[in-house]
């Protein structure tokens, strides 16, 4: 299936691994799935159009695919799931790329972020019916099942919540990257926008040298991870290292305490603001009204979803249909997929608009390293140029074969670049 699926983008370029004009880069992955990594964002409103492009154009994809299969005589329709874990329980990652300060020791950024990131699932988490010795249970996280480590430099042999593989796609003396892979595939745009814009928050928090936070550490983060996604109910505790029995919403009030201390004394971005009002709200709603929280956060709308349906239809979560539910919340065809039906019946909120969406697609974010790399790969096809690209490099393949390293991601504007595309 994936040899259909990607047919069209092999025509893009060379092979099923190409970086395309919007600045993103679409491959396949192991395990022969495909895989779209979003441009290099500083700003998380586009951030949000820039994942809502991948979206669609992988649903462009897939609907050529089915056009060809049906040309060549085969019947069948063809599903693109934005989740984490397939019907057979194989799970793949959504990962979360941050910018990290590389003089600031890791071990600050892992003590910080697990407890936050364990936690955090409350709000960002997916949702999903999880198949269990005792029977299915309908639990927060896709993801939480699958996490063995709290940090550590594989990706798929332990899968930790924070892979530590030092590959900052940037100049290595000045940023890390910070490769996040515990959180789920978020359908809905404001879970989205929180997901990155109060993680951003929590990171701008550790690299200040003078702000402290409190020390959450969990006696035992994975144990913790899944004892959180078990309890939709969000009343069961876990312990931290001191002692302490918390439950995930005291300690997300906690780090969103410390964060509204530091905007008061260091002030955080219009942007960032706004995603701690949500923040709070949210806890709030969570708190005293969780399923009146479905326009924004997945969990609470599928769930919501799949009980309509079992008292409908008078069945329990060991369904099959209902385990279909689960599947089809997340497929990225409008008219079919569960969430977008919800989006078009004006059951959520959302972040950006279809017009943002559409210039996503065609174009790359205009602050940041992706602009060059774009104006580039367009100019080279305009010319029928045979070219390379990576996250850092821009390579003309002629005898020359002329180079462009660019090391910082946040410089939208080059003059060495100027002359490469020029000579194209």
């Amino acid at each position: 299936m994936s040899r259909y699926l990607f047919r069209t983008v092999v025509s893009w370029g060379r092979s099923s691994n190409v970086f395309l004009e919007n600045g993103a880069r679409l491959y396949l992955d192991v395990g022969s799935h495909p895989e779209y990594a979003t441009a290099e964002c500083d700003d998380v409103g586009e951030l949000v159009a820039q994942d809502r492009a991948g979206e669609r154009i992988l649903r462009d994809l897939g609907e050529a695919a089915e056009r060809r299969l049906a040309e060549e005589g085969v019947r069948g329709a063809v599903h693109l799931l934005k989740n984490n874990t397939d019907s057979a329980g194989n799970s793949y990652g959504c990962h979360e790329n941050y910018l990290a300060r590389r003089d600031v020791d890791p071990e600050r950024y892992h003590q910080v972020l697990v407890p936050f990131l364990v936690s955090r699932q409350i709000w960002a988490g997916a949702g999903h019916v999880l198949q269990t010795a005792k029977g299915p249970v309908f639990v927060l996280s896709q993801r939480s099942e699958h996490v063995w480590e709290a940090a550590s430099s594989a990706t798929t042999r332990s899968r930790p919540i924070i892979n530590t593989r030092d590959e900052p796609h940037a100049d290595p003396e000045q940023y890390r990257r910070l490769h996040v892979i515990v959180g789920d595939s978020n359908m809905n745009e404001v879970a989205t926008f929180m997901k990155v814009a109060v993680t951003a928050c929590i990171l701008t928090m550790i690299e200040s040298r003078d702000f402290l936070l409190r020390d959450m550490s969990l006696e035992n983060p994975i144990r913790a991870v899944r004892d959180i996604s078990l309890d939709p109910g969000l009343r069961r505790t876990v312990r931290l290292a001191n002692g302490r029995e918390v439950t995930a919403l005291d300690i997300q009030r906690e780090y969103l305490d410390h964060a509204e201390r530091y905007d008061r004394i260091h002030g955080f971005s219009a942007g960032e603001r706004r995603a701690l009002d949500l923040w709070r709200s949210t806890l709030d709603g969570l708190e005293h009204q969780a399923e009146s929280l479905g326009r924004r956060v997945d969990w609470i709308l599928k769930r919501a979803l799949i009980e309509r349906y079992m008292a409908r239809h008078g069945c329990g979560l060991d369904d099959p249909r209902v385990q279909m539910i689960d599947l089809q919340y997340h497929d990225l065809r409008q008219s079919r997929g569960l969430y977008h039906l919800a989006r078009e019946k004006g059951w959520v909120d959302l972040v950006v608009g279809d017009d943002d969406v559409a210039r996503a697609v065609a174009e790359a974010p205009a602050t940041t390293r992706a602009h060059l790399r774009g104006r580039f790969i367009r100019r080279a096809k305009e010319r029928r140029r045979d070219y390379s690209v990576d996250w850092v490099h821009l390579k003309v393949n002629d005898r020359a074969q002329r180079t462009v390293m660019c090391k910082d991601p946040l410089r939208s504007s080059d003059e060495r670049v100027e002359r490469l595309i020029a000579s194209l």
